[in-house]
């Protein structure tokens, strides 16, 4: 039963949740959070089920699991896709929000919407993410009337987590099979591998998709420490400034400054200073020819 389906009577009865993660590590894709719930009546039989980590299950393994909870109206389920996107704008803000914050507000939105939905949680196991003691404070104290367990390796012990760790894999594996490219260059291919920084497949994909301008496809989590080697080389570019002001709020004295990639979060350029003035000799030829002028009002 997913979380937007109609809430079942066994609903109302005290519930047990497990929480795990998919896709934490790699450098391709989303972050996945998935949750499975039943009632704590349920407990014997879902350990029947043979849920597993699934790290330690095949494929189609995995696939045939997650098929057959679907259908059972005793367990319900739901994912948070974090887009890659979101995580490398998140770890790249002025004030920067860490991957383990980002985990544990996903983790705490999936409670939040269970709990919404009318579910009576009671119990609720979650693989942990940095401090196992810390991290089921903060849970505690977010939401005092359930009992948090949070443990190490929680998918290899309760049988609710390995059931949350198959939903998130399979739906993560899925994003990836069935993800659509915003960009339209030539040659781009699907050949990725796992995803993992240390994956040689996912390295030559890396180097074939890499710009020296516009960075990577939206796939890449461009945050990510791996992708800063790919642009030693990267390309200078100078644009007209959105304002006036300077950083700290002075006025250059021809209006106009030269950015880098940097500025947005890639490594490259020769330069030391990540902005420095520009005579606007660097403008695009396209408003130069047209005479184009940065207007501040009408």
């Amino acid at each position: 039963m997913e979380a937007e389906s109609a809430l079942p009577k066994w609903a109302s009865e005290p519930c047990i949740m497990g929480i795990d993660e998919a896709g934490r590590g790699p450098v391709l894709g989303p972050m996945v959070y998935g949750c499975l719930y039943c009632a704590v009546s349920f407990q014997n039989t879902l350990a029947s089920l043979s849920f597993a980590d699934s790290k330690t299950l095949k494929e189609e393994k995995r696939e045939e699991l997650f098929e057959s909870l679907k259908v059972n109206e005793s367990i319900g389920w739901s994912v948070d896709v974090i887009d890659p996107r979101e995580l490398s704008a998140k770890m790249l803000k002025k004030t920067k929000i860490n991957l383990n914050e980002i985990s544990h507000e996903s983790a705490m939105g999936l409670v939040t919407r269970v709990l919404d939905m009318g579910v009576l949680l009671t119990q609720v196991y979650v693989d942990t993410v940095g401090d196992a003691d810390k991290y089921c404070t903060k849970l505690s104290e977010r939401f005092p009337s359930i009992k948090f367990v949070v443990a190490k390796k929680a998918d290899s012990l309760y049988p609710v987590v390995s059931g949350a760790s198959i939903v998130a894999k399979v739906t993560r594996d899925r994003a990836l099979r069935n993800w659509t490219f915003d960009e339209s260059a030539e040659n781009m291919h699907r050949n990725f591998g796992s995803g993992y920084p240390g994956d040689p497949e996912t390295k030559a994909w890396l180097e074939h998709h890499k710009h020296s301008i516009f960075g990577f496809p939206t796939l890449v989590r461009f945050s990510w420490g791996t992708c800063t080697t790919y642009f030693k080389s990267g390309t200078d570019v100078v644009w007209e400034a959105d304002s006036d002001l300077d950083e700290d709020g002075s006025v250059n004295k021809n209006g106009k400054r030269q950015l880098k990639l940097s500025s947005l979060g890639f490594t490259g350029g020769k330069k030391n200073s990540e902005e420095i003035e520009s005579s606007g000799k660097g403008r695009c030829k396209f408003f130069q020819t047209r005479k184009l002028e940065q207007l501040t009002q009408f």
